[in-house]
């Protein structure tokens, strides 16, 4: 492979989605501007080994790629309808460097529309954000490829009938639209950092890509709930070698080794948390983050400061109440020293739809019953919990705690 080739391959990582992101907007396609982007890249390898790289190699893609998809409009019969996008032939394109920057946004904003239904944002914002091919993100989201290939046409195909805008939303919109992107990223973070199901616990490429988008959201809209959600991913993420041992098997937070915890990533963690808490209000995804602090600033589990935990969720709950929360503030209860409240929280909730079959509301129940002596109702809950979890390692983990409680009969 020739130096250029390998220019370019560099280059496509790089700047792929950025080119595409801008010839979205040039060309009022999503399929055009990706047949137009990969018509560029073909260019570039067939001439810049003889001309040499331009000074502004992304500048040059677009400027090609926007002409090679004019070409095509040219050519088929939407040339009329498209006719405003059609430059006079000695009118030359003018790139300009911060309306790229701004249509990595746009896009960021399109895919993730309120409109489109939550799959389709997932699955939109990884083809088209993060440039997973199809296959990839069928993998990721461990659907089949035709299913990902049509829900992707069919969220496409609403953007164009809907008239969706291709724009990031004015100053007043921001509130409102805000919370779905970052919920977008977070859905991607989290399916990467605690797969749904499968062999393995981790999908590390799923939460690099979400946190690359976090970071160039961060750069471009620098807000205390996007560094929120930066420092929540990045002392998460800091955990990752340690959430698996040697053999696959699931290692619960209580039990890491954490010396296998990446402290650099710890330090930037705290460094985004710290940038976010200096802005007001503290929202949802900057408290979760505090949580996460303090699991990562204490050197054993023992040192965990349990009540300043439910603090957070008591913080947590009062301002977004939901049931998952309420879960994890009766499990921060329980570890303070409180097991048998924590149980009774628990209790007080199981009426609610989403806990009933939600395979982590049982484990937990499971565990505090084991710790209070209460076996066969702990089984039970276990059991419960093993018939609801799809993960190969949550599955023997759920049953390597119903081996020891037969062993303790």
């Amino acid at each position: 492979m020739s130096a250029e080739t390998l220019c370019i391959d560099s280059l496509y990582r790089d700047h792929s989605r950025r080119v595409q992101a801008t010839l979205i907007r040039l060309l009022g396609d999503f399929e055009l501007a990706e047949e137009a982007m990969q018509d560029a890249f073909v260019a570039a390898v067939q001439q810049w080994p003889t001309s040499g790289e331009p000074d502004n190699p992304t500048a040059w893609l677009i400027r090609t790629g926007y002409h090679c998809g004019i070409d095509q409009i040219r050519q088929r019969s939407t040339a009329r309808r498209r006719a405003h996008l059609l430059l006079p032939a000695d009118e030359a394109l003018e790139i300009d460097d911060a309306a790229i920057e701004d249509d990595a946004l746009r896009l960021l904003f399109t895919c993730c529309h309120p409109s489109l239904s939550m799959e389709a944002r997932i699955a939109l914002t990884l083809r088209e954000m993060c440039g997973l091919a199809t296959e990839q993100v069928a993998s990721a989201l461990l659907m089949k490829p035709t299913t990902l290939a049509q829900r992707i046409v069919r969220a496409k195909r609403k953007i164009r009938d809907a008239r969706i805008p291709y724009a990031v939303p004015a100053q007043e919109e921001l509130p409102e639209r805000l919370p779905d992107v970052l919920q977008v990223v977070y859905l991607v973070f989290n399916e990467g950092y605690s797969r749904s199901s499968g062999a393995s616990v981790v999908d590390i490429s799923l939460t690099r890509e979400a946190l690359r988008l976090g970071e160039e959201l961060a750069r471009l809209l620098p807000r205390g709930e996007v560094f929120g959600l930066m420092a929540l991913m990045r002392l998460s993420d800091a955990r990752r070698d340690a959430r698996q041992d040697s053999t696959g098997e699931l290692v619960t937070l209580d039990a890491q080794d954490r010396r296998l915890w990446h402290q650099e990533d710890i330090s930037t963690g705290i460094t985004w948390l710290e940038q976010a808490l200096a802005l007001s209000p503290t929202g949802y995804y900057t408290l979760q983050a505090s949580i996460a602090a303090v699991h990562a600033q204490a050197n054993n589990a023992e040192q965990t400061d349990w009540g300043r935990i439910v603090r957070l969720y008591d913080a947590l709950c009062r301002r977004f109440p939901s049931p998952i929360l309420a879960l994890n503030r009766a499990v921060a209860i329980a570890m303070n020293g409180a097991p048998a409240t924590g149980l009774q929280l628990l209790d007080d909730i199981s009426h609610h739809p989403q806990l009933s079959r939600y395979h982590l509301f049982h484990a937990a129940k499971a565990d505090l019953l084991r710790r209070l002596g209460k076996r066969e109702a702990a089984r039970g809950a276990y059991q419960q919990a093993l018939l609801l979890t799809t993960l190969g390692p949550e599955k023997r983990f759920l049953l390597r705690r119903l081996t020891e409680l037969e062993q303790l009969t």
